[in-house]
């Protein structure tokens, strides 16, 4: 049945009515909009409340038109106030729900023609200025609904229908119900008052009045505005069937990486999703209800207790209790003890879908066995370093550059950070030129000279601190998606010395937040070769991740240098290296032929050892076999797919797309604020960040482990019965937030 949650609504709002007595046999009628869609669920005519099932209740569009559901009740018809309901709806974005009954109290006002005027604040801070008189028409016809119409514009959610009954509006269906109960309240003091004083009842001063009005009138522009300013959710049918990871074929032993394919089946509209995600940024928040949100806080306090006291206890010896980014979770960390396959299980035992997979490298799954089983007799020979070589030093290169061909030489290092480190350095020898040119926003470690612009495009240094001036002086950025500007900072740098080097995350800013148009990056190679300047593609979270031919090989883009991280070891430590053509490698070869002039300093005594490089082959052997980084795209399209159709379930003005096996979950598109608009920046960035952190924690205690609550990968143990199971706890979520 569709629009169930809707249709609920209606029916406990009539419940709820009756039993408090404002609602008599078939008397009155009551409707909910139906977030996302212009209809609403409003009360059959004629028909009990006493005996009004989810089945009964009948959907209406925004004219008035009753919208028939074959899995709805036959014979029956909407409320014969349908149009009265249709234009409250059509004039009032911020109303969600209408109550219309005749209450006893009210409706002796009714006969009387009697306006209440603003007797308490709590009166104007929910109802309006006045309850109003609606000018008398015949039940049910358009003059009744175009007179409703004509008043409710006013901004008041209270009104008096002359000779009739009355008319509550909310901002929700508890809303609703609320301000129909205080009108009877109301009501009555006034009658009462009429009655012992007559001419003499005083109302509040007209200051308390305006400001009471103006706090409603903000709540009613704030709700308003998470409608007018929304786009349509993406409609997926109910009856679409969704995408199965179980129809990959198992690849011929020799396959190439184009061969295998790519994870991304299919990639994102980039116009369609960032006009999506502006939409999102231009609206209030849409978070947790209340209640929801001391319900995600009560299940860390009472079902993480060993996670907390240990964290707590690590505070005094690790600064800010855990020691990468990754780990900050909302309320607090959660300390894990076990990780297999597609689930993660903490110190309190409780078990979580987990889509975090370390940040991405554990395609295969976190703890796969066979690459274990085969690092451990490698460790068992050599142990974890020697400090001389090693034969899987080569192994991994040789493997490496099976699937990237155009990466003749990989040199190994410590991890992503120390490989953007290396790759700016050999750039820069290789060219002879001193500047750096990144897209604002994109993540490429910590180093000092790519600390700039980092998450918020046009921020510059605003995270830099401890880094010296000079560490940035031959930085810039430029704006996400802007070739033209790309272009004018290529001809800037002219003037000093030319560009050594464009570096991007291929995907778009922080893996894919920000998607690049697909041709952006063929864009970007034309470019630098116009200008002299080395392309440098980030694949810390790409490679492997995206096919093992890499984003390179998905996007038919060579560049010259390329950095690893994260999956060069399938999430074993020491992930890092920097690989490319031979010619832009040469640099590397310092201290091991002894020459020196062009060739660059780099190393570390833990880089390449034997446990991460035997990890690193034998994990990249296993994707190639079982062809991983394809099977957990097609997770990736399940999951966003299920997640597209439970944001149209709910109306909610959320984002989700991939682009494969890397799932984005937008609720507050944080990371789509910047520079251009500092105001709204400094204005809304905190807000819109708690609102992200308390959806994954909401996530978390319904058992989904996310990245910040707006990130997840996909891997090859996220088979369609895990990717299942995670949608019915996200629609759990959903099901909580504000205004569904």
């Amino acid at each position: 049945m569709k629009h169930r949650l809707s249709r609920q609504h209606v029916v406990d709002m009539c419940r709820t009515m009756l039993d408090r007595g404002y609602l008599k046999a078939t008397e009155g009628n009551v409707s909910v909009r139906i977030p996302g869609h212009e209809l609403y669920a409003v009360t059959p005519s004629n028909y009990d409340y006493d005996r009004m099932r989810v089945e009964d209740i009948c959907i209406v569009d925004f004219h008035g038109r009753h919208v028939p559901d074959p899995d709805g009740a036959g014979g029956l018809v909407p409320s014969i106030e349908c149009g009265m309901h249709a234009n409250v709806y059509r004039e009032r974005p911020d109303v969600n729900a209408i109550v219309h009954t005749h209450q006893p109290y009210a409706s002796a006002l009714a006969f009387l023609r009697k306006p209440i005027p603003a007797l308490t604040d709590e009166q104007v801070r929910f109802l309006g200025k006045e309850v109003a008189i609606i000018d008398y028409a015949p039940s049910g016809t358009g003059f009744l609904a175009r007179n409703v119409q004509k008043k409710v514009a006013s901004g008041d959610n209270a009104f008096i229908i002359a000779n009739h009954g009355v008319v509550a509006l909310g901002t929700d269906p508890d809303r609703a119900v609320f301000n129909m109960a205080l009108l009877e309240k109301v009501s009555i003091a006034y009658l009462m008052a009429l009655t012992s004083e007559a001419g003499k009842v005083y109302t509040i001063p007209d200051t308390i009045r305006e400001i009471a009005f103006s706090k409603l009138r903000k709540d009613e522009k704030r709700i308003a505005a998470q409608i007018t300013e929304a786009v349509e959710p993406i409609r997926v049918p109910a009856d679409e069937e969704l995408p199965s990871s179980s129809v990959v074929e198992t690849p011929a032993e020799s396959a190439t990486s184009a061969e295998l394919g790519y994870s991304i089946s299919e990639y994102p509209d980039v116009d369609d999703t960032m006009r999506r995600l502006k939409a999102l940024v231009a609206q209030p928040l849409r978070g947790l209800r209340h209640d929801a949100l001391l319900d995600t806080l009560n299940y860390f306090e009472t079902k993480c207790t060993a996670s907390k006291e240990i964290t707590e206890r690590a505070k005094k010896r690790i600064p800010g209790g855990v020691q990468h980014n990754l780990a900050f979770n909302y309320p607090f960390p959660l300390a894990i003890d076990k990780a297999e396959g597609a689930y993660l299980t903490d110190r309190d035992g409780n078990v979580y879908i987990d889509f975090l997979q370390a940040g991405g490298p554990t395609i295969l799954g976190s703890n796969y066995a066979p690459v274990n089983e085969r690092v451990a007799e490698v460790i068992k020979e050599s142990g974890p370093v020697t400090g001389l070589f090693h034969e899987y030093e080569l192994k991994l290169a040789e493997i490496i550059h099976q699937y990237m061909p155009h990466i003749e030489m990989y040199r190994s290092l410590g991890s992503g950070t120390e490989a953007v480190m290396a790759a700016v350095r050999a750039a820069r020898a290789g060219t002879g030129k001193k500047m750096v040119i990144k897209v604002g926003g994109a993540y490429h470690g910590w180093s000092d000279t790519v600390v700039y612009g980092l998450r918020v495009p046009g921020s510059f240094r605003m995270n830099a601190k401890g880094i010296p001036f000079g560490a940035t002086g031959r930085t810039r950025e430029a704006f996400p998606h802007d070739l033209g500007t790309l272009r004018r900072k290529l001809i800037e740098n002219r003037v000093r010395g030319g560009t050594a080097a464009v570096i991007v995350e291929p995907l778009g800013p922080e893996s894919g937040t920000r998607p690049v148009p697909k041709d952006f990056n063929a864009n970007v190679r034309k470019l630098c070769d116009e200008f002299g300047a080395m392309l440098i593609f980030d694949e810390v979270v790409t490679g492997f991740r995206t096919g093992l031919g890499g984003a390179a090989g998905y996007f038919g883009v060579t560049p010259d240098l390329t950095v690893f991280g994260k999956a060069v070891s399938g999430g074993y430590p020491m992930a890092g290296g920097v690989g490319g053509s031979a010619k832009a490698m040469a640099v590397f070869g310092s201290g091991l032929d002894g020459k020196n002039g062009a060739h660059i300093q780099v190393g570390g005594t833990l880089s390449a050892n034997p446990l991460s490089c035997a990890a690193g082959y034998f994990a990249i052997q296993e994707m190639a076999r079982t062809n991983a980084p394809v099977i957990a795209g097609k997770a990736g399209d399940r999951l966003t797919r299920g997640l597209q159709k439970l944001i149209d379930k709910y109306g909610l003005p959320y984002v989700a797309y991939n682009q494969g096996s890397i799932v984005h979950l937008e609720s507050s598109a944080v990371l789509m604020l910047d520079m251009r608009n500092p105001v709204k920046l400094f204005k809304e960035n905190k807000g819109r960040k708690k609102l992200m952190e308390q959806m994954g924690a909401a996530y978390a205690a319904h058992g989904v482990i996310t990245l910040a609550g707006s990130r997840m990968y996909t891997s090859m143990a996220d088979t369609d019965e895990v990717i299942d199971d995670a949608l019915s706890r996200f629609d759990q979520v959903f099901a909580q937030v504000e205004g569904v």
